[in-house]
């Protein structure tokens, strides 16, 4: 039984429980700034909805719209530095190792940032006194709403990305005849971009990305060669009225209701090769779209979007009553009033933008997602590996939405060849390596400045894959997709792995030099370095993916060698070491700290997203990494804070992770619901949704603990449809912070144990049939051990 047939049963699953919250944001007044319009997109294009009334503004992202041009950023000469580098470093003189390495960063040194396409702009020529104003974003069909009455007259617009159609719609209605008039048209911020009608109905924007030369402290790199061209269409359909040419704009007359249907595409054909033809690329789906009506497109975005984000719904308590309020004073007040169902919005609208800035045939979610108006965006809207772009995925898993990772495996496919390349010409290594960013063109070299000469990239990535096949249990993703990426990845670790020294604390182990801690320092002789061997994070991630590749080699009956090689290597990498304070070491050393409270939690990763350190298996290394984060504090980016909810989580301390999730919500968390970093990073929302998941479900190969870590604050509430490791849906319903019933669902027959609190019961589940275990069951027994069947 495959997981698009427990779809099926799923729907089946959830259909006799009472779809929890209203999943809408909410406004009275229209978007004044970026940070305020609402996001619509389909992994292929971006939107931000203004509402304006008369002027609407839609701003408009294409995912490949990147500057510069295909490059493989492999720097000559740059090998020539690793061993005098590794030496320094051995030796102390870390700061003349930092100087060295501007030799051994990438060519440039500063990375392509992702670009703005342009802008659609309305006009409506409503002269009368606007009232009943309201805009939405519903997230259960993924429509941004538009709503007001002039002079008795109601108007309403509804906005859509459609997945399936490949274009972006836009319906404009009122409840009298005649009504819309209006101008329209497409603007860009790009230099040199032009504006064309063509025909009595379409406007055509087309352009070429130009060199560009950017400051170094944009941390943006700069091209002196033309790039990538793109091309966007939009198409207006009316019923009744008249359409006509004003110059660059079109007029809209006494029309009845309006469709405007946009498409925009990119010459992008690959990281290697730009040549295709962006205008013939944007007219492609428009010229199908505007074939059919307005309802029909309207009904296959529905059925396409509903199939994936009606699968989870969760609700906190039961008070309803704030639902209605603007969803953007509800933010303020969550300072200090308490609304556990923002909570579940917030959770529900992370689900949301996942869906909608990644899906197949895509780009991932970069640190802006798939929403940029910037030509100089943050950090290059790029892809972070240190975190970031992790993060962005971590509640595809446990949030039913495992179709999202497909841009992610593409792009860790093409990393891997890019990788190969920098792996051998930086390292004289086999097998493929990640530094700390990388763009569109698949940079896998060091670059920005020290701090990014960390080349564990490639295993985090890799540990990720072994985690959705412990997820999904997809034996073809493992073999085809997961395991290659593993196996070089580890090939390059073995090779890359050097003895430490004598004089080393910890002489003769395997250690990774030159590392360091991500973006993270510590004083050396009383001034700051961040270069090192051996950090703590490398080992954890090392650790894991030496374990997932013994695994899958041997499940899959390949590479024994390999294996033999791992099992010679791995015990002699340094241990996880614990510090005079009582925390887990972060540095091979137990340095003084530049940054105590610094953001990067770098070191905790066995505990989250990792599962090395627990409570129950690893108590010491536990009770260390609960100190670490006692010293690092509640502050910090959003993504931070997102990261430390999880971790408290991880730890069993729903009322701290609460707090910082409320830190999150409260302080970190801008009036259209993203994340402020600040700026504006959407990974503070992705990590801020699987953070909540992991409070109220965590789960190991045969193991589910519910309600691990339920705050105090959400005595009652109900979960249904959360992914469980070993292919299982869970639904649980609690009462008075206890659990009341839980529900299991998976595809194949399994027996699972069943955690709550220090109670422990086996479950036996059959293929596709629901299993109700009762509260009952899973309170104390006489022997502590209890066995349920089905109810």
């Amino acid at each position: 039984m495959t997981w698009a047939l427990l779809t099926v049963f799923a729907a089946l699953f959830m259909a006799s429980q009472a779809r929890a919250g209203n999943a809408v944001l909410v406004y009275d007044k229209p978007a004044s700034q970026w940070n305020e319009a609402l996001p619509l997109g389909n992994g292929l294009m971006g939107a931000m909805v203004f509402g304006g009334v008369p002027d609407e503004r839609v701003q408009l992202n294409l995912g490949t719209l990147w500057g510069g041009a295909p490059n493989d950023y492999i720097a000559q000469g740059a090998a020539s530095r690793l061993k005098p580098i590794q030496k320094l470093i051995f030796s102390g003189k870390v700061a003349q190792a930092e100087a060295l390495s501007a030799g051994f960063m990438g060519d440039p040194k500063l990375l392509m940032p992702f670009q703005p396409f342009g802008d659609l702009h309305l006009h409506v020529e409503n002269k009368g006194k606007v009232s009943d104003y309201q805009r939405e974003l519903r997230l259960d069909d993924a429509i941004s709403t538009v709503s007001y009455a002039v002079d008795g007259v109601h108007f309403r617009r509804e906005t859509f990305m459609s997945y399936p159609d490949r274009v972006l719609v836009m319906h404009l209605s009122a409840d009298q005849p005649a009504a819309q008039n209006f101008t329209v048209t497409l603007t860009s911020p790009q230099p040199g971009a032009k504006v064309a009608l063509v025909g009595k109905d379409t406007i055509a924007l087309t352009g070429q990305i130009e060199p560009r030369t950017n400051p170094a402290s944009s941390w943006t790199g700069s091209w002196s060669k033309p790039g990538m061209t793109y091309a966007g269409r939009l198409v207006i359909k009316t019923k009744g009225g008249s359409i006509r040419q004003a110059g660059d704009h079109l007029e809209v007359r006494g029309a009845d209701a309006v469709t405007l249907v946009f498409s925009g595409a990119t010459s992008f054909k690959s990281y290697r090769d730009i040549s295709g033809n962006a205008e013939a690329a944007a007219r492609a789906p428009l010229d199908k779209a505007v074939q059919r009506s307005y309802e029909a497109l309207k009904n296959a975005h529905l059925a396409d979007y509903r199939a994936l984000f009606d699968r989870v719904h969760l609700r906190l308590g039961d008070d309803a009553s704030r639902e209605n309020v603007a969803t953007d004073k509800r933010i303020r007040d969550f300072k200090t009033h308490d609304d556990p169902s923002l909570v579940a919005l917030y959770y529900q609208y992370g689900r949301y933008l996942l869906i909608s800035s990644s899906r197949a045939g895509g780009q991932p979610a970069n640190l802006q997602g798939i929403w940029n108006q910037d030509l100089l965006p943050a950090w290059g809207s790029k892809w972070t590996t240190n975190i970031n772009l992790e993060m962005n995925y971590w509640p595809a898993e446990t949030g039913a939405l495992w179709e999202t990772q497909t841009p992610l495996w593409d792009l860790i496919d093409d990393l891997q060849v890019a990788g190969a390349k920098t792996a051998q010409r930086y390292y004289g290594a086999h097998g493929w390596v990640l530094h700390h960013n990388s763009d569109l063109w698949r940079a896998t070299t060091p670059v920005d400045g020290p701090w990014g000469l960390w080349p564990m990239g490639g295993v985090w990535l890799s540990n990720q894959m072994w985690d959705h096949y412990t997820f999904s249990g997809d034996e073809t993703f493992l073999r085809n997709r997961a395991y290659p990426a593993m196996k070089g990845a580890a090939e390059f670790v073995l090779d890359f792995l050097v003895e430490a020294p004598k004089g080393s604390p910890v002489a003769g182990k395997l250690v990774t030099n030159p590392s360091t801690s991500p973006e993270n320092r510590y004083l050396l002789g009383g001034k700051p370095v961040g270069l090192t061997y051996a950090p703590t994070m490398d080992i954890e991630l090392i650790n894991d993916l030496f374990n997932h590749v013994r695994a899958a080699a041997r499940h899959l009956g390949v590479d024994a060698a390999l294996v033999s090689r791992i099992d010679a290597a791995q015990p002699r990498l340094p241990p996880l070491q614990i510090g005079h304070k009582g925390q887990l070491q972060e540095w091979i050393e137990d340095y003084p700290e530049t940054e105590p409270d610094h953001r990067h939690v770098s070191h905790l990763y066995a505990l989250y997203p990792g599962d090395a350190i627990s409570p129950d298996r690893t108590p010491a290394l536990a009770k260390a990494a609960r100190r670490s984060l006692e010293l690092r504090g509640d502050g910090g980016t959003g993504w931070a804070r997102a990261w430390k909810t999880a971790l408290w989580a991880r730890l069993g301390d729903g009322d701290h992770a609460y707090r910082l999730l409320h830190d999150l919500i409260a302080e970190n968390t801008l009036p259209n619901m993203f994340d402020d970093c600040p700026p504006f990073q959407i990974d503070g929302n992705f990590g801020g949704t699987a953070a909540i998941a992991e409070m109220l479900m965590q789960s190991r190969i045969g193991e589910i603990t519910v309600l691990p870590a339920l705050p105090s604050r959400w005595q009652d509430g109900e979960v249904d449809g959360l992914r469980a490791r070993g292919g299982l849906r869970v639904g649980i319903t609690w009462r008075k912070g206890v659990p009341t019933e839980v529900r299991l669902l998976s595809t194949t027959a399994t027996s699972v144990h069943l955690r709550y609190q220090h109670q422990r019961i086996v479950v036996a589940l059959e293929p596709g049939k629901e299993l109700t275990v009762g509260a009952a069951r899973l309170m104390p027994s006489t022997n502590g051990r209890q066995h349920a069947a089905a109810d």
